[in-house]
């Protein structure tokens, strides 16, 4: 169905995350994947939403003056945002240790902006999900960081894995939010396109 709407576009998906590719095969559009080496670094004043919006826009920069005509570019930036502190990906095991246990019995929110770039547009937005972790024991912190290895993962963890299944016990918003994407939002973006 979209496909088909969007047949005069190039979709260029600026991502890594086998998780953001897999949606996009999900909505079932053609699309490549192109990757970028960028500095993440943003501006300390900023909080929350402003970081991802931030840091997907700059992920965007990396491309200019190589759009064509047709392309639309996507690029997308996940934090998890608790007691006032980003929390990107793990540095190190201990850094992993250190994020699982202050998300333990507590809420957070995941925020991820999604940057949409042609020759002469840029639009940027955001999703905010709140997720409610159980209080987790030290020891079933140490056995997903062991097996699972969530060093690829904003706030040390995937939602879809083991974790997800015994630690969250409450999700206010999209579950793919988490994930890495809002996939509705990004749909419906999309969708609205001429």
């Amino acid at each position: 169905m979209l496909r088909e709407k969007l047949k005069n576009y190039n979709l260029i998906l600026a991502s890594g995350s086998p998780r953001r590719q897999q949606f996009f095969k999900d909505l079932d559009l053609d699309f490549e994947i192109r990757l970028k080496e960028v500095e993440e670094i943003y501006p300390p004043e900023l909080k929350g939403f402003e970081i991802t919006d931030f840091l997907a826009e700059l992920k965007s920069y990396a491309f200019d003056g190589e759009l064509k005509e047709n392309d639309l570019l996507i690029t997308s930036d996940t934090i998890v945002w608790h007691n006032d502190i980003a929390l990107g990906k793990p540095k190190d095991e201990q850094d992993a240790f250190t994020t699982l246990k202050s998300l333990s019995n507590a809420t957070h929110e995941v925020i991820t902006s999604v940057c949409f770039k042609t020759m002469d547009t840029t639009t940027v937005f955001h999703e905010t999900t709140k997720v409610t972790f159980n209080q987790i024991s030290d020891e079933a912190i140490h056995y997903y960081i062991t097996n699972y290895k969530p060093y690829d993962k904003a706030g040390a963890y995937g939602i879809q894995e083991w974790i997800g299944a015994i630690a969250v016990s409450k999700i206010e918003g999209s579950y793919a939010n988490v994930m890495g994407m809002p996939v509705d939002k990004v749909y419906e973006y999309l969708n609205q396109l001429p």
